[in-house]
C-alpha cells in the first residue's frame, strides 16, 4: 500500500486562514449586496448616507403611518450594520432627510398663503412649528436608527 502525499504545506496554509470581516476581499459573497444588512464591521461615511437616506425616504413615504418616522430610522440602522453609533448616525441622517419634506411644505404653505409680508408674529410661530416638527423627527429617526441597529442583532 503505497500513501498519497500529493499535498503540499501551501494546502494546508490555505485552510486554516480565517477570513477578516473588515477586509472586503474576504467577505463571502452573500453580504456584498448593497441593501443586505452590514456585517459588526466599523461602517463607512458612505454606508451611513446611503441608508440615512434610505431610511429617511422610507420615513417620508410611509409618513401617513403613525410612527413613520422611527420606522425611517429602524430602516437605515437595520441595514448600516457596525456599532451603535454608526446606527445612530445613520438614523439621524434619516431624520434630517425626513425632515426636508417637511420644511418644504411648511414653507410653501406660508409663501402660498402670503405671510412673507405678514407680521413678525407668523414668522415666529412658523419657526416654532418648524423647530418643533425638525427636533421631533430627527429625534425619532435617531431613536428608530438605535432600535433598528439592536433588533439587527437579535434577529
Amino acid at each position: 500500500m503505497v500513501l498519497d502525499n500529493s499535498s503540499t504545506d501551501e494546502d494546508t496554509l490555505t485552510d486554516d486562514v480565517t477570513p477578516d470581516p473588515a477586509d472586503p476581499s474576504t467577505r463571502s459573497a452573500d453580504s456584498d449586496g448593497l441593501l443586505s444588512p452590514g456585517d459588526d464591521a466599523p461602517a463607512t461615511v458612505a454606508d451611513i448616507l446611503l441608508y440615512g437616506v434610505l431610511g429617511g425616504i422610507v420615513g417620508s413615504v410611509l409618513s401617513f403611518v403613525p410612527f413613520a418616522t422611527i420606522l425611517g430610522g429602524g430602516v437605515a440602522g437595520y441595514f448600516c450594520g457596525g456599532s451603535t453609533a454608526d446606527a445612530l448616525k445613520t438614523g439621524a441622517v434619516a431624520g434630517v432627510v425626513m425632515t426636508l419634506p417637511f420644511v418644504a411644505v411648511v414653507v410653501f404653505i406660508l409663501f402660498l398663503l402670503g405671510f412673507g409680508g405678514g407680521p413678525a408674529a407668523f414668522g415666529v410661530i412658523a419657526l416654532l412649528v418648524v423647530g418643533l416638527g425638525a427636533a421631533y423627527t430627527f429625534g425619532s429617526g435617531v431613536i428608530g436608527g438605535y432600535l433598528g441597529h439592536y433588533l439587527r442583532g437579535k434577529l
